[in-house]
């Protein structure tokens, strides 16, 4: 039926004006900034970077230590505003996997431009960036007062659990277990490469002695 969508909005605002008389479920106002309503765990704002806590390097600070991102500019490529800004490292640092890989020197996020999409999030393949759920960010600088530096994006693990614990406990685990995988795989690698190694230094020994020496 024509408007019928309309009809069910009209009924729905109904609903909460008169409900919310005798129901403070229906009371949907809030006398903000005195009062709050905590956000949904699915909200999202702008992106922050996330570090893995209690990893330590020399030189470097925790939060530069423990990052999650390599630097792969794929966020980056992919941002539709253009409001993310990379640049790669010359060396490598070991993450959360033992592996070395590339950090960005400079990550930077102008959250003037960003509109939020949440693209960046979708494709990293490191679980690197997430959504954040803070709004309150004015500023006198409509310039350079929203473009953030990485000692400002970066947000330890921690944090993530605390706006997205589903989320976060599903990534946290998956990483964990692939983590238990690789160095499951690298512990037999280095068990057969012992085992290996003993059997050619048997045999080079077996090869040294003197001719009937064995008989």
């Amino acid at each position: 039926m024509f408007g019928e969508g309309i009809l069910k909005g009209m009924a729905e605002t109904a609903r909460n004006f008169f409900g919310s008389y005798v129901s403070k479920e229906r009371l949907t106002t809030v006398q903000y900034p005195e009062q709050r309503v905590a956000p949904i765990e699915a909200s999202r704002t702008f992106p922050f970077l996330v570090y893995d806590e209690g990893m330590k390097a020399e030189g470097r600070e925790d939060w530069q230590a423990g990052l999650r991102c390599t630097s792969c500019q794929i966020c980056e490529k992919e941002c539709p505003p253009k409001c993310i800004y990379i640049e790669k490292s010359k060396d490598k640092k070991a993450d959360f996997f033992g592996k070395q890989q590339f950090y960005p020197t400079r990550f930077e996020i102008d959250y003037a431009v960003c509109m939020g999409c949440q693209i960046c999030v979708e494709v990293c393949p490191f679980d690197s960036i997430k959504m954040d759920n803070v709004f309150e960010l004015a500023t006198d600088d409509r310039f350079g007062g929203l473009v953030l530096p990485v000692e400002q994006l970066a947000r330890p693990d921690s944090y993530y659990h605390a706006v997205h614990p589903t989320e976060a406990a599903e990534v946290d685990a998956e990483r964990v277990k692939t983590k238990t995988m690789l160095e499951a795989k690298a512990k037999a690698a280095a068990e057969a490469a012992a085992a290996k190694a003993a059997e050619a230094a048997k045999v080079a020994a077996e090869a040294a002695k003197p001719a009937g020496e064995g008989a």
